[in-house]
């Protein structure tokens, strides 16, 4: 049996409490109904991030495979200097978003890809494999900026889920039970009064009438 409530067993108390557990039970559905769509929006986005992590993986391997025809094309050292020429790129700015009631991030960047010309290094001392290295990892970098955007939302959307479902589950197997214990237990109390009170009555009436008829 769930603990009682420490209440007084009066009609006020009876009153309150069933008050009190239409309120929990109708919070207990609104919770019930935004964990479902907080986990339906999870997978939507979880689906997202598999995708893009996928797509990473990719071009993190065509870069690096860029990386290595160039350095044996035009070397370790002249790659490592058009690398300290590049010029630094667009600032990024995190904001924030709402999902679902919950507060996630909002990356606002330009797209990492530029020009030959926008990058800074010299055309002299490299060559067209130098440009395809630089292409591939601005590509990867759009992808890692989006990717960590997609990741952190899943971090907080399953925060999130936990927090609720917490909630639910106090909601439905501790604070409404208790609630309702408490219930039947105070109509119980109320009974046993009322049936007190009556036979009482009846006691004093029959001593009342015996009273009367022995006068």
């Amino acid at each position: 049996m769930p603990e009682l409530l420490n209440v007084k067993p009066t009609r006020m108390e009876l009153l309150n409490l069933k008050r009190r557990i239409t309120l929990a039970t109708k919070g207990h559905e609104l919770l019930k109904d935004k964990q479902d769509a907080l986990v339906m929006e999870f997978f939507t986005v979880y689906d997202e991030a598999l995708r893009l992590r996928e797509e990473l993986s990719k071009e993190m391997e065509a870069a690096f495979e860029a990386l290595l025809n160039a350095q044996l094309e035009v070397g370790t050292l002249r790659l490592k200097e058009a690398a300290l020429s590049v010029k630094p790129n667009r600032e990024i700015e995190i904001k924030q978003r709402n999902v679902m009631g919950v507060s996630v991030p909002l990356i606002e960047a330009e797209s990492f890809r530029r020009n030959v010309q926008e990058r800074g290094y010299s055309f002299v001392s490299t060559g067209p494999s130098v440009d395809l290295v630089a292409e591939k990892f601005e590509e990867v970098l759009d992808l890692a900026v989006r990717l960590a955007e997609v990741e952190e939302t899943l971090k907080r959307l399953a925060k999130e889920i936990e927090t609720t479902k917490r909630r639910v589950n106090a909601l439905e197997y501790i604070i409404i039970p208790r609630m309702e214990a408490t219930v039947k237990f105070i109509k119980q109390r109320l009974d046993e009064i009322e049936r007190e009170n009556f036979f009482r009555l009846k006691r004093v009436k029959a001593l009342i009438e015996a009273r009367s008829q022995g006068s």
